[in-house]
């Protein structure tokens, strides 16, 4: 990621943490909308889970400039998740609803230079996580 990207995400995320509550929902309905087999994977109540996903969002924006505060965290995340049954072909639709969540809460401050830095931080991000997954399943 250049330092540009950097910057894009983190001021456009900056725009979103007034609304987490708002876009963890969006986010999640998205998410059971496009993919919805992976609902089972999640608890009926969702509200911690809501919480989760913006305080990792929060930190791995954050920290993109920092990778050995960020690496070790989404490391650790990916091990998490393949305790919950996700598998590779999860990361898709979780990238797509993100990108999608984005869209809805920046409106046109979603442009496509912020829309690529999203989809390269993301990316960054499920490749980590994958990879640690795959460690540990080997």
């Amino acid at each position: 990621m250049t330092p540009q990207q950097v910057t894009l995400v983190q001021d456009s995320f900056a725009k979103v943490r007034p609304i987490a509550d708002t876009a963890a929902d969006l986010f999640y309905g998205r998410l059971f909308e496009i993919a919805p087999g992976v609902r089972a994977m999640f608890p009926e109540d969702m509200r911690e889970q809501k919480k989760k996903l913006m305080a990792m969002l929060g930190l791995a924006v954050t920290n993109l400039h920092k990778p050995d505060t960020v690496v070790p965290a989404l490391q650790t995340l990916g091990r998490q998740h393949v305790a919950f049954g996700t598998q590779a072909a999860h990361y898709a639709p979780v990238g797509e609803a993100l990108l999608w969540t984005l869209e809805q809460g920046l409106g046109p401050d979603f442009t496509p230079e912020v829309r690529e830095a999203w989809t390269e931080t993301y990316g960054l991000v499920a490749r980590v996580m994958q990879d640690a997954a795959a460690d540990m399943r080997a």
